[in-house]
């Protein structure tokens, strides 16, 4: 089954055509360095861009992928969560060719394109380069559920029990700041701009000792970490302590940055395994999506929490899914199609807030 996949959720415009979980082409134009100096996404400016560079990008995502609207099966579009302006894009966008070529259109929850995302195949010479990785799910019978799944992004942070595909309970969610916009705003602190997760963890790297200097509290204890992630207490902690070690050199940004993502990634790591020791079910398999996904210490500290258990650790077979992206709108689609989940494009609409077990 080919599918046009279509998201506009936030500040990148993607546009990807898949057949059934192989991916023939995913386009993305970024507007981060747009928004970089208002320090976060402007929702106005992201819908004009969007409207601006949607018709290029839809081109190139065809021409890459060397087929023609007529030829897909379905188009498949980001419906939410999201900005509603920005949204509102790419759904107006779907439904007009939807309309035009008389396709079913498929709505997508951006949530859960993240969490199915490690189901993406790439082309042949992907697919040999990466076949020898067993954290890679090709074959969707792979997975034996229930497993779970983590979504971290820059305004998620999910820890998802996957019953199936396409019912799922969430077990914990951000009850403030996600890890991505926490990440994010710790980078600012150390004038590393924005976004600034990937450049905070190129610094952590660069810690002298590589690990974390500084004491600062890991968020939640005991029973109240159960159901939610928290990062303002966290991210106080680390304003007095920037403003306590002003004036920053370069050795002392790499030491904070290392200290932060340390005790942020811990927080993660009590969360997951508490929940892996209360669940009376057996786990064999953990799936992870979003952007933080990229970064390599969150994969290595969950490849490390998870071996006891024998858990296999799932990500995408490229970094460039974990980002926003339209490929995955179609991984998701492509799945939601086995269950014959179409709808009228008159029937579409945005849905800022939408959940995953909506």
């Amino acid at each position: 089954m080919k599918i046009l996949a279509i998201d506009t959720s936030c500040d990148e415009t993607a546009v990807a055509v898949t057949e059934n979980t192989k991916v023939l082409s995913n386009i993305i134009w970024s507007q981060a360095s747009l928004h970089a100096k208002f320090g976060g996404v402007m929702p106005s400016l992201a819908q004009r861009m969007h409207e601006e560079h949607i018709d290029f990008v839809i081109k190139k995502a065809l021409t890459s992928a060397q087929c023609l609207v007529p030829s897909v099966d379905a188009i498949a579009v980001t419906v939410g969560p999201g900005l509603a302006i920005a949204l509102g894009v790419g759904i107006n966008m779907a439904k007009k060719l939807a309309k035009k070529y008389h396709k079913p259109l498929i709505p997508v929850n951006h949530i859960e394109a993240h969490l199915l995302s490690p189901f993406a195949r790439g082309n042949s010479v992907q697919r040999t380069a990466y076949s020898k990785n067993s954290s890679i799910p090709y074959n969707l019978s792979a997975i034996r559920y229930p497993a779970l799944g983590l979504v971290i992004s820059g305004g998620n942070t999910q820890l998802v029990l996957i019953k199936k595909i396409g019912d799922y309970k969430v077990l914990a969610e951000t009850q403030d700041d996600a890890l991505g916009e926490a990440l994010d705003k710790a980078a600012r602190m150390l004038g590393l701009g924005y976004p600034g997760g990937a450049i905070l963890e190129k610094f952590a790297r660069s810690a002298g000792s590589g690990q974390a200097k500084y004491n600062l509290p890991i968020p939640l204890t005991g029973d109240r970490i159960k159901n939610r992630f928290s990062y303002s207490g966290l991210k106080t902690a680390f304003v007095r302590l920037v403003e306590k070690e002003k004036p920053l050199t370069k050795e002392k940004i790499c030491d904070l940055a290392a200290s932060f993502q340390d005790v942020a990634f811990k927080h993660i790591e009590n969360v997951l395994s508490y929940h892996i020791n209360h669940l009376p079910l057996t786990i064999n398999h953990l799936l992870l999506g979003g952007g933080v996904a990229n970064n390599n210490l969150l994969r290595s500290k969950l490849r490390k929490l998870l071996k006891p258990y024998k858990i296999s650790l799932h990500t995408p077979y490229t970094k460039k899914l974990c980002s926003d992206n339209a490929a995955m709108a179609g991984i998701a689609a492509y799945l939601k199609s086995l269950n014959e989940e179409f709808t009228g494009a008159d029937k579409i609409d945005r849905n800022p807030n939408l959940k995953i077990s909506e």
